[in-house]
């Protein structure tokens, strides 16, 4: 696992944001994933984000340094791993101590959606860093979570490694978009990173020329993820284009259904590990759609094997 980090390294890669395998009594299974960190670096991707669909937010915190010491060394030398922390600020400054124990280089704060100000949260942020020891990838995914202004001075400081900006909005809406062209106006854009899977990655790094992206759908098919960030970065877009189109059958039935129990399921049912089942507050996706996540997830690994 690396232990420094630039903010070249951070968008070297696309950001992979795999599920995390569980055992039937809800306990880490490290064998299953080893399985897809070794699927996803097979397919030349060095940055793992485990967030929302490895289920962080409801992490239990009796569990948190074990899963942080299994992620540290199940990795490959070059791999950027970076765990989550949150979403409460309470929940977060306990996670703190025990991030000071580990060698990650970053920690995303997950989006606490509710009971928050904007000022309220870029001081969480800050109390964060200090407690941590290491700077934040912040996460913005709603609008009114907090104001590009108030982001401005936590990057001139320092305190944050980049931006996850993941807020969805309709291709219209995502092509204008005024927060995030406000937000560049307070921020390097090479630190923020499209946070939404390849569907809206065109706009944001070719249009908005953000950093990179983040995938999902990724932990499927690495080496077609990997290809359409390569193309974007060299002005491809007819290719890029094409590799999207690729993705879009699984992503629709993400969207449709539910992003996070989607995956969950379509990586079991490729064949690639066995996610088992997600952890409570969450269900995973119902018997009845699996055949239609099993033909999106298999059509696309075999695209991705091609």
């Amino acid at each position: 696992m690396l232990t420094t980090l630039t903010p070249d390294a951070l968008v070297a890669s696309v950001l992979a944001v795999p599920p995390l395998a569980r055992n039937a009594d809800y306990s880490l299974n490290d064998a299953e994933n080893t399985k897809i960190i070794r699927h996803i670096e097979a397919g030349g991707i060095r940055t793992l984000l485990y967030g929302g669909n490895a289920n962080f937010y409801h992490i239990p915190l009796s569990e948190y340094d074990q899963v942080l010491a299994y992620l540290g060394q199940a990795a490959g030398p070059d791999t950027l791993v970076i765990p989550s922390a949150g979403p409460a600020y309470g929940l977060s400054i306990d996670q703190a101590k025990i991030i000071r124990k580990h060698k990650f280089p970053t920690v995303m704060l997950l989006p606490q959606v509710g009971i928050t100000t904007s000022k309220g949260v870029a001081a969480g942020v800050e109390r964060f860093v200090q407690a941590a020891g290491v700077p934040a990838l912040l996460y913005i995914k709603h609008d009114g979570y907090i104001e590009p202004e108030d982001v401005g001075p936590l990057a001139e400081k320092k305190l944050i490694s980049g931006i996850k900006y993941a807020t969805v909005r309709n291709d219209a809406d995502t092509k204008a978009d005024p927060y995030l062209h406000k937000l560049l106006g307070y921020v390097d854009k090479k630190i923020v990173i499209s946070g939404i899977g390849e569907q809206p990655a065109i706009v944001h790094v070719d249009g908005f020329k953000l950093g990179g992206f983040t995938s999902g759908c990724i932990c499927v098919a690495p080496n077609l993820s990997r290809k359409m960030l390569v193309a974007l970065r060299a002005g491809d877009i007819g290719e890029a284009d094409r590799i999207r189109g690729i993705f879009r059958g699984l992503e629709d039935l993400r969207n449709a259904i539910n992003p996070i129990r989607v995956l969950h399921e379509a990586v079991r049912l490729a064949g690639i590990a066995n996610t088992g089942p997600l952890t409570p507050l969450l269900t995973n996706a119902p018997e009845a759609d699996h055949a239609r996540i099993r033909e999106a997830a298999t059509k696309l690994l075999a695209a991705d094997k091609a």
